[in-house]
């Protein structure tokens, strides 16, 4: 969105006004980077449906002896998508564009992140992260690879498929371990954030990523993204 000349002092007002009526209403008003329901609403009308997810056949995720390795090694930097050939795995991309006062492990050219802090998109709480405990941050598949698999990755070549394992710019981020642990590879119909105040802004995310790829939801996805767009401002 453009704001224009007054674009700042409009966003005050706008963010201001919508905490006022969220607390009058006793919801949570929704996180920053939420779209807002005209845009959500629009991809809801553009994005391609099934009646059902597939069964898993096929997919196996390792890269050990013996394994197909359908996505490719994890958080691989050899991909033709943003961040890839650069010298930096996807991990630590996604880390250091995420975490706020990031510190880097010397001699590794500001690509091994150390510590930081994230603002976590899944539950709003603010988490510490260390390479001593990495575990308490994990890099989210927004649209899960098993997920996607089902839908119609199976026949993509693999470089597409390496592309949308390490996609730093639509797919990937980093959350709270134990949350993302519990979502595994659900989809919105079974699964949303810990917090309602994310609700918007993950199915902005959800949806993008599967008009970006031209994957399709299932309709029982559909009906639980057009109920949270219901609430978005």
């Amino acid at each position: 969105m453009r704001w224009g000349k007054y674009g700042f002092g409009l966003a005050t007002v706008l963010a201001t006004a919508l905490t006022a009526a969220c607390s009058i209403l006793g919801t949570d008003p929704p996180a920053p980077g939420s779209p807002p329901r005209a845009e959500l609403e629009r991809l809801l009308g553009v994005v391609r449906l099934l009646d059902t997810r597939p069964p898993l056949r096929g997919y196996e995720r390792g890269c050990q002896a013996a394994q197909a390795c359908v996505f490719g090694p994890a958080w691989s930097d050899d991909h033709d998508g943003p961040g890839g050939h650069d010298g930096c795995d996807a991990r630590n991309t996604v880390l250091a564009n995420q975490l706020h006062e990031v510190h880097y492990r010397p001699n590794t050219h500001d690509c091994v992140v150390q510590s930081g802090t994230l603002n976590d998109p899944y539950t709003g709480r603010r988490i510490p992260f260390t390479r001593t405990n990495p575990r308490t941050i994990q890099i989210d598949h927004v649209y899960p690879l098993a997920a996607a698999w089902a839908m119609g990755a199976a026949t993509w070549p693999l470089p597409h498929r390496l592309r949308f394992a390490n996609d730093i710019t639509f797919n990937l981020l980093a959350v709270d371990g134990e949350t993302n642990e519990s979502k595994g590879a659900r989809t919105p119909s079974d699964w949303l954030p810990p917090s309602p105040a994310y609700h918007c802004f993950y199915a902005g995310k959800f949806l993008t990523v599967a008009i970006h790829y031209d994957l399709p939801i299932t309709k029982a996805d559909h009906r639980a993204l057009t109920k949270v767009a219901s609430r978005c401002p």
